[in-house]
């Protein structure tokens, strides 16, 4: 049975949110699951350096086992524990970027299991901002072992409810708290080479790490690719099918006019075949799609908002049954953006050239 609790930033003083993160604290040290907000989106913890704790995260989720987890820290001092051969590269990131959300790829130390990294040599670590967050990790002291609360390949949950939608029943305990802040995961970033190394893009760009260290950051070719089969992921969100809603989804891009167009004939073509079709769209093109079924995830002036509302959009677009999922990108986005990688993947690569 899962126990669901509510601690909010409001609360977070309360003599009742004290004690029931004094619980929470408890069912990890134990052995159990706690879903808990973080200001990316909610994570699912478990003791990082029990095995059979994190194998539960697994289970839960149905994730596959190759595939990296975060630690979350609540203090510096436990890189020193948890990684070997630590730069002054890695000490300026954290503290330009710690706490929030920055994860840094460091060797791992022997106390780190290989379920939490999927086999490799290496462990990636984060220290969260947010207070519930970090109230958890300080009561409970623990390297807390945590990836997206929601089943494996679903969107990321950036509400309680989201986790509650995918594991109610899975796991021991779900914290609801605020809605994330961002909305998107981490900035991963390699640290043991002798130039840092983007794995998956996230809130803090190339360039705010470029400033912080003064020289440059280098972006993983594969980044938007998909991995075969027999390559390890060296971060979470690089192989598997990731953020993905149950519809298929297209992302439809080009020139701003030629986008719409492409989109509307194939928001058409889809309907006549009896389909069940959402346009997915930031609110200045949404004009364009009167008479169809829409979701506004945004302005486009205002990609942070886009950012933010991307995996709740793509929970409604489930909510609604929706077979097909058209997402015109009739505005200016980086191929190299978090926002651009995460609608990548979530459409499973599938793109359309207007």
């Amino acid at each position: 049975m899962t126990r669901n609790i509510r601690i909010n930033r409001k609360n977070l003083g309360s003599k009742e949110a004290k004690i029931a993160l004094q619980q929470a604290a408890v069912c990890l040290k134990q052995g159990g699951t706690v879903v808990f907000p973080t200001e990316t989106v909610y994570g699912l913890g478990a003791d990082g350096l029990k095995k059979d704790s994190v194998k539960k995260i697994y289970q839960a989720k149905g994730r596959p086992s190759d595939n990296p987890i975060i630690l979350h820290i609540g203090k510096k001092e436990k890189v020193d524990q948890l990684a070997k051969n630590i730069s002054q590269t890695a000490k300026k990131l954290m503290d330009s970027f710690w706490p929030g959300p920055l994860t840094l790829i460091f060797e791992k130390s022997d106390l780190v299991p290989d379920e939490v990294t999927g086999g490799l040599k290496t462990v990636a670590l984060r220290m969260p901002s947010h207070p519930v967050a970090q109230a958890l990790l300080s009561y409970s002291g623990l390297a807390v072992a945590a990836p997206s609360a929601n089943r494996s390949g679903r969107p990321s949950p950036t509400k309680g409810i989201h986790s509650q939608e995918d594991l109610q029943g899975r796991v021991d305990l779900i914290i609801h708290s605020d809605p994330s802040d961002i909305g998107l995961e981490s900035t991963v970033v390699d640290v043991t080479k002798d130039r840092p190394v983007i794995l998956r893009p996230g809130k803090i760009t190339k360039e705010e790490l470029e400033s912080a260290l003064g020289i440059a950051v280098q972006t993983n070719r594969k980044i938007n690719q998909k991995l075969t089969d027999q390559e390890q992921a060296a971060s979470p969100g690089m192989k598997y099918k990731h953020y993905a809603p149950r519809g298929e989804m297209f992302l439809v891009t080009g020139e701003k006019q030629r986008v719409l167009i492409e989109a509307i004939n194939r928001v058409v073509r889809f309907e006549k075949k009896k389909k069940n079709t959402v346009v997915l769209a930031v609110e200045e093109d949404l004009s364009f799609f009167d008479g169809h079924q829409t979701i506004c995830f945004g302005s486009e002036k205002n990609l942070d908002t886009v950012m933010h509302e991307l995996y709740n959009s793509l929970r409604k677009c489930d909510r609604m049954g929706a077979e097909k999922i058209v997402v015109p990108l009739a505005f200016d986005l980086s191929r190299e953006s978090v926002l651009y990688n995460r609608l990548l993947k979530a459409a499973n690569h599938q793109t359309i050239k207007a």
